[in-house]
């Protein structure tokens, strides 16, 4: 809900593999456009930084030479890569951000980042000045974590341009931010034609994560994107998990905990003040 000498634009763009749409609030129709241009800007750089299937992102740099050489990362790469190696460290490996070879095997990433007897996670090291270095060879995935921080960076562009309120959804992936709080409907990805409940966003986020949309055969058995990294094999069937939290990476990282370690995940979404909303079909 806006006040009437209120302007509200919305707008949408396929970025992130999916549909971004911002929708944002204010004064001044010419700001609204510039703060709006500025945040699909912001989305776009973090497409092209963190891409794993762009062979010309600094995602596929790492990938290609972090495991021989410590490689020099931007600000943004680097603090999903802290971020995404302090939850894998806290969840005990439920979030796994180097799943690639598993994925590019089962034919869902480029082929190139297959590798034989992969490192894990605690083989990526950060190291000074923005560097990393992979102790053994791996490949990263970045998907599970880095489409929520696309939409916080976008909101944070909003609110540097004058926004008064805004709604950023990229793909289930979303954050509000305005006096007035946004209620958002889930559907189960596997039940699209019914709602299941009403979630309320003032000033924090929602992130959402299925198997339904993405899964398919593969040798004879059902794989999806969603890796569970203690067998190693695939989240399949009729599951859906939400959680709503301060910031979308968290939001976005901790739909794979409660996938993976739903008794684990529950100590993690207290300690963040993040909750989740799991369905089955």
């Amino acid at each position: 809900m806006t006040s009437c000498s209120s302007i509200e634009i919305r707008r949408c763009r396929p970025l992130l593999g999916t549909f971004v749409e911002i929708k944002a609030s204010g004064s001044g129709e010419t700001e609204l456009h510039r703060a709006v241009n500025d945040a699909f800007a912001a989305v776009e750089r973090i497409q092209r930084l963190m891409s794993a299937h762009d062979p010309g992102s600094e995602l596929s740099r790492l990938n290609n030479e972090a495991a021989y050489r410590p490689v020099a990362v931007s600000r943004d790469t680097f603090s999903v890569l802290r971020r995404a190696n302090a939850l894998a460290s806290e969840s005990g490996g439920a979030f796994d951000h180097t799943i690639a070879p598993t994925l590019a095997r089962w034919g869902m990433l480029p082929a190139n980042l297959c590798r034989n007897n992969p490192g894990g996670w605690r083989d990526v090291r950060l190291l000074p000045h923005r560097h990393v270095r992979f102790l053994r060879p791996l490949a990263l995935d970045l998907g599970g974590i880095a489409k929520g921080f696309a939409v916080d960076r976008a909101l944070e562009v909003l609110c540097a341009g004058g926004v008064t309120a805004a709604l950023v959804n990229a793909g289930g992936d979303l954050r509000a931010f305005g006096k007035q709080p946004y209620w958002v409907h889930l559907r189960h990805p596997c039940l699209p034609q019914s709602f299941t409940r009403a979630v309320e966003l003032n000033g924090s986020a929602l992130a959402t994560s299925s198997p339904c949309l993405t899964e398919r055969r593969w040798r004879g058995r059902r794989v999806s994107h969603l890796v569970n990294p203690f067998r190693q094999n695939a989240i399949t069937g009729g599951v859906s998990v939400s959680v709503r939290a301060d910031q979308c990476w968290l939001a976005d990282a901790l739909t794979k905990v409660v996938l993976n370690a739903p008794a684990l995940a529950e100590q993690l979404l207290a300690r963040h003040s993040a909750e989740a909303f799991v369905f089955t079909a």
